[in-house]
């Protein structure tokens, strides 16, 4: 399907700024607005040329002498979990994840809170008031959503939900060829779970279920520690000037 939008985007060129991946590199990224009724339509095109979106922007790096950035979508099909992969998803069974509105939540918050302060507290979110949050969760002019995971209740059987305090979040774009993962996070008094991984894992097997070829992961940086994780999700693919590249 071909997109005609009645003003073309335009494009920008943010101004130098500190990496916050790889010390001592100096980052610039390409952006737009993602406004109005052709917004879906736009984010769907641009995730598929490497951009990320975030709130009602969506971007892509545009270093001068860095391409360390690399977008990342896993291959759902093909994909098969590795061994410690499937211990995660057995340490987790006891979750119930439920799709809901993209509404930010004083719970939500609160559990968001505690994972900035304890995994991120040194970086560019850690003083994010709850308004920011808000923005960040309900600034969007897309079709997304919030996966919020709990702990399975007696009742699961019947009622479908989860009843114990929340565990993590995620929130994930719908576009037409996969799921994208916006941003997730999690109680980090449960790190013990790999929950991180197997947000990812769920995420995978619901793209599955609905018939989508890719769940996109944002970017991977090889040199971050942090990115690191990405990486473990094969077979998938990574784009560059080239286009998407397989990655086995």
């Amino acid at each position: 399907m071909s997109f005609h939008p009645h003003e073309p985007p335009q494009f920008y060129l943010t101004a130098p700024a500190e990496c916050p991946y790889i010390k001592g590199n100096v980052e610039r990224k390409v952006f737009t607005h993602l406004v109005g009724e052709g917004a879906p339509m736009l984010n769907d095109i641009l995730s598929e040329s490497g951009f990320r979106r975030s709130q009602n922007i969506a971007y892509r790096p545009a270093c001068e002498r860095c391409r360390s950035c690399v977008s990342v979508r896993v291959l759902v099909d093909r994909f098969q979990p590795t061994r410690s992969m499937r211990r995660s998803l057995k340490r987790n069974a006891d979750l119930i994840g439920k799709e809901t509105e993209a509404i930010p939540t004083a719970e939500q918050f609160s559990l968001f809170r505690k994972y900035i302060d304890a995994r991120h507290f040194d970086g560019g979110m850690a003083g994010m008031s709850i308004l920011d949050y808000s923005m960040m969760i309900q600034d969007s002019h897309v079709d997304t959503t919030m996966i919020e995971y709990r702990i399975r209740g007696p009742e699961t059987m019947i009622t479908g939900e989860g009843t114990g305090e929340p565990v993590a979040y995620a929130l994930t774009d719908n576009l037409r060829n996969g799921l994208s993962m916006v941003y997730s996070f999690f109680d980090p008094a449960e790190d013990h779970r790999g929950i991180g991984s197997y947000i990812i894992l769920d995420h995978i097997n619901r793209a599955r279920k609905a018939g989508l070829p890719y769940v996109y992961l944002g970017y991977w940086v090889e040199d971050s520690p942090k990115m690191a994780y990405k990486a473990r999700f094969l077979p998938q693919e990574r784009f560059s000037s080239n286009g998407w590249e397989l990655i086995e």
